[in-house]
């Protein structure tokens, strides 16, 4: 019998990883177990997607029924005109490359699209927008970022009349946080769709038009709410079922 739930790729990580007795500092594509799990659990099929040539992007995409651009490092902010500020991690151009190719393809085909954290900024990026590369630095507290390493919440707000407000209903929600970067200039042909109600910042954006594309900044595999997932999962299976072209 086939399996008729959709295939959702999930972008990693390249980093130097050791395990056993002898495998030391190998450059690996990696990811956290918490992402493919949150989308067994949301109904979807995960499967891992290495940085590749940029070229392949294209015919990547008409393979998936969506697309998960995940949390990570800082982008690189020469990709938004901006010299780098001494908080800023280290540039990963191979990453952002792929993944930049990766969004700019499922964009173009109208794959579902769910960006996460890194996935969100790079997402605004990729449109034209730019960064505030240090929050703290704006918002003049740690409350993105209170304790480094874990995913402590925040509350958020989904903003009236957006897709995601349709998704979780009015009110504040805690959410999974831990990020020192957020949108800055926003990106052409994305609207805001959640902000912190505490000072603003703009925590989840939407891309104009009928698609899901969809990005939050929050990290929903290390929670519970399944409900942004499952939207994803169910875009994602009436994209497989449409007629292909």
């Amino acid at each position: 019998m086939t399996d008729a739930r959709p295939l959702v790729g999930l972008t990693t990580y390249v980093e130097a990883a050791s395990w056993g007795p002898l495998w030391r500092d190998l450059p690996c594509a990696l990811l956290p177990q918490a992402y493919p799990a949150l989308v067994e659990r949301a109904g979807g099929i995960p499967v891992l997607l290495p940085p590749a040539d940029p070229a392949l992007a294209p015919a990547l995409v008409s393979r998936l029924d969506a697309l998960i651009t995940t949390g990570g490092p800082d982008v690189d902010p020469a990709r938004y005109g901006e010299p780098a500020h001494p908080r800023t991690g280290v540039p990963q151009p191979v990453r952002d490359g792929w993944e930049a190719a990766l969004i700019g393809a499922a964009l173009d085909a109208g794959l579902p699209l769910l960006g996460i954290c890194r996935g969100m900024q790079l997402l605004n990026v990729v449109r034209g927008g730019s960064l505030d590369q240090h929050l703290p630095d704006r918002v003049g507290h740690e409350g993105h970022n209170p304790v480094p390493g874990a995913f402590p919440g925040h509350p958020v707000r989904a903003l009236p009349g957006t897709r995601l407000a349709e998704l979780l209903g009015p009110g504040e929600l805690d959410v999974p946080t831990h990020h020192h970067q957020a949108v800055s200039r926003l990106g052409e042909g994305l609207r805001p769709a959640a902000v912190s109600p505490a000072d603003g910042v703009v925590e989840a954006v939407e891309a104009d038009g009928p698609g899901f594309a969809l990005a939050v900044q929050w990290h929903p595999e290390m929670g519970d709410d399944l409900r942004v997932l499952r939207a994803l999962v169910d875009a994602a299976a009436a994209h497989a079922a449409a007629p292909r072209t």
